[in-house]
């Protein structure tokens, strides 16, 4: 089994011994994907909003990387710390997906790397841009 490992300088990079993405049989599996600062790797101010978009521009990013994108996403799992902001996460991610909206389960935890208040993993298609 050839595997293809992604590593996206356009987002921030992995922050313990893990690939950003793994590219495998026609399809990309994403590490969860923070909302860090691609210079600083540093957590972004602003709330679950700013949060949820730089989560999204960073998986973009990596899945660029690895010769996908936002429309070839067909599963996503998002991890929030607080389920009272389902909609506003919810309103920055339909912006992002549009009509091409993959399948996805949203599930609230206890706590993220670096005290971020959401993450994001994707299942995508390579080749399909």
């Amino acid at each position: 089994m050839n595997k293809q490992y992604v590593a996206s300088k356009s987002s921030p990079a992995a922050i313990g011994p893990y690939s950003q993405a793994v590219g495998v049989q026609g399809f990309l599996f994403t590490s969860g994907i923070l909302p860090l600062d691609v210079p600083t790797g540093k957590l972004v101010d602003g709330g679950i909003e700013v949060e949820t978009r730089t989560c999204l521009e960073n998986l973009q990013a990596v899945l660029e990387e690895g010769d996908s994108s936002l429309d070839a996403v067909v599963k996503t799992t998002v991890y929030i710390t607080d389920m009272g902001d389902f909609q506003k996460m919810n309103n920055i991610y339909g912006e992002y997906f549009g009509d091409s909206v993959p399948a996805r389960a949203t599930v609230e935890v206890g706590a993220l790397a670096k005290g971020a208040h959401i993450e994001i993993e994707a299942i995508s298609v390579i080749g399909k841009r």
